[in-house]
């Protein structure tokens, strides 16, 4: 176990947990119910909590490579991501979806320069960001173009889930689209009337 783990299981024993002591009993108590359902990338410059300030019991997260929402599938596959939204939306009725994408983004990097065979989880995986893929060369702006891209295709996959669209429809709850922009600590939120990212602050 890396001595720096260690020590940060430590700190969050003596120092965070006694400050958020009550509010942990609390939510033991009486059961989570966030406001919002976090999708975000497991990379690990994201950090949801650090991000929006929020405390213990204000977001469901559920990350993954490049944030994607895998479509709709009755299949006997394996589906986490679709659980979790089942979850999040019937058993802890979420008024918010939030799909955060972000810059430098290995997984929409590796749309243009593909894993190795072996990976095959991996390419699979990628094929459900394939509809933000753009043509020409690959520069740093049509990269970003990409990840902002498929935030929007992730959106519109939401909408491909029953629950969520009819939750959506009925107005009980709002999608969202967020670039981070790790460099800046800007987050961009997409304005569906307008068709574009503008800064949240």
């Amino acid at each position: 176990m890396p001595q720096s783990l260690l020590e940060g299981l430590h700190q969050f024993k003596t120092g965070y947990f006694p400050r958020y002591e009550a509010r942990f009993k609390k939510l033991i108590a009486e059961g989570q119910s966030p406001r919002a359902l976090f999708i975000g990338c497991s990379d690990s410059r994201v950090v949801p909590d650090r991000l929006t300030s929020t405390e213990p019991g204000d977001l469901f997260v559920v990350r993954n490579v490049g944030n994607i929402i895998p479509p709709f599938n009755m299949d006997h596959e394996h589906h986490s991501v679709s659980a979790a939204l089942e979850f999040a939306v019937e058993n802890l009725g979420v008024q918010d979806i939030i799909i955060c994408g972000h810059s430098h983004c290995g997984a929409i990097r590796a749309l243009y320069h593909p894993p190795p065979e072996h990976l095959k989880h991996m390419r699979q995986w990628l094929r459900f960001a394939e509809g933000a893929k753009l043509s020409g060369e690959v520069t740093p702006g049509l990269l970003r173009q990409t990840e902002q891209r498929s935030i929007i295709v992730q959106l519109d996959r939401l909408m491909t889930f029953p629950i969520v669209r009819e939750c959506v429809e009925a107005g009980k709850i709002a999608l969202h689209g967020w670039y981070y922009v790790i460099e800046a600590g800007e987050v961009h939120i997409f304005d569906f009337e307008e068709k574009k990212f503008l800064p949240a602050v």
